[in-house]
Order: C-alpha cells, then sequence, then structure tokens
C-alpha cells in the first residue's frame, strides 16, 4: 500500500462519516419531526473521528516539514564548516 492510496482511504472513510451523519440527521429530522439522541451521537462521533483523521494527518505533515528543514539547515551549516577553503593538493609549480 502506497502512502498515497493510504491518505486517500483515510480522507475517503473520513469524509464518508460526515456525509452519512448528516444525511442519517436529516433523514431523522424528516421522518420523526426532531434529531433523536442516536443520531446525534452518531454524528458526534462523525465528526470526532473527521475531526482526528484530518487534524493528526495535518499535524504531523506540519511536524515533519520542520524537521526535515531543520536536519537540511543543520547539514548545509556542517558542509560549510568543513568545506575546505583552499585545495593545497595542486599547489606545485
Amino acid at each position: 500500500m502506497t502512502p498515497h492510496s493510504k491518505e486517500l482511504i483515510q480522507y475517503g472513510t473520513a469524509s464518508l462519516m460526515v456525509v452519512s451523519g448528516v444525511i442519517l440527521s436529516f433523514i431523522s429530522f424528516f421522518v420523526n419531526g426532531d434529531v433523536t439522541e442516536g443520531v446525534l451521537w452518531y454524528m458526534a462521533q462523525a465528526l470526532t473521528f473527521a475531526g482526528g483523521v484530518f487534524g493528526v494527518s495535518i499535524y504531523f505533515k506540519t511536524k515533519l516539514g520542520e524537521s526535515e528543514h531543520r536536519i537540511r539547515e543543520y547539514l548545509n551549516e556542517q558542509l560549510k564548516e568543513n568545506a575546505p577553503e583552499h585545495s593545497t593538493l595542486n599547489t606545485q609549480p
């Protein structure tokens, strides 16, 4: 499973949960005249799941990007410090 397909599955299931919660809420409202407790619980769980999927993935992508940036800066600094300024190997007349 590639990372792209994994993200697609995560976002797809989160979106389907929210859409199914909204549809179930509308059906419950139009059939009963109010939204029942069980439907509200399902909608809350769907929103919690979707928030978790979107929030956690965004958080980790942000932290991973910050870490990569810090590592690149550190490596560039180390390369600049350790790079020879003048090569003495080919200084023979």
